[in-house]
């Protein structure tokens, strides 16, 4: 029996989205799909057509998701429209709960999705991380600064990793349960 096949299309920034696109892959292919898990920045550009469903990660930088991720999900708008999709928007901001970071979390959003002339029916805001280490110094005192107005942490000399890891494995489950029907659960005896 083949098994619905699903892409797990991501761009990344300094990794978390990359780890967050293999992590959604796993839980769907624990509920049996075959999944290729490609990065929109490499040479391979596959067809959303040869896929049964689409899920495309993301990371917001600067206010807007990534040139790679735009271009490539303009492109395939069209054949996005006509399967099961989800996008996956990995941002900071969904740790603050002020009505401001909401509307402009739901701002980003609009932006990206008028922008390629794609609407997932479903969408999922996860939270990244703050890979301190792994930045450049400019990029280091920029997000200090940022962090520091949001009272979160500003210790530059370690990582600190704030993706809710369960919640992006529901969110898979969740995935593999749109495209596949849900599963029946065994009842306790």
């Amino acid at each position: 029996m083949l098994l619905p096949r699903i892409l797990v299309m991501y761009t990344t920034t300094h990794g978390q989205t990359r780890k967050i696109a293999f992590a959604l892959s796993e839980t769907l292919r624990a509920a049996n799909l075959d999944v290729d898990v490609v990065n929109t920045g490499g040479r391979f550009d596959p067809r959303p057509e040869d896929y049964y469903g689409v899920i495309v990660a993301a990371p917001v930088r600067a206010g807007r998701y990534p040139k790679d991720v735009r271009s490539w999900v303009r492109r395939h708008a069209e054949a996005l429209g006509n399967r099961p999709t989800a996008f996956v928007s990995v941002c900071l901001s969904v740790l603050d709960k002020s009505p401001k970071a909401i509307a402009a979390i739901e701002q980003m959003l609009r932006q990206f999705f008028d922008e390629t002339r794609w609407r997932p029916p479903v969408t999922k805001v996860v939270a990244g991380a703050l890979p301190y280490t792994r930045y450049n110094w400019i990029t280091r005192w920029i997000m200090r600064r940022i962090v520091a107005k949001a009272h979160g942490d500003t210790d530059t000399s370690r990582d600190y990793e704030y993706t809710d890891w369960n919640a992006v494995r529901l969110f898979a489950r969740e995935f593999a349960d749109r495209v596949t029907g849900p599963r029946s659960m065994p009842v306790a005896v």
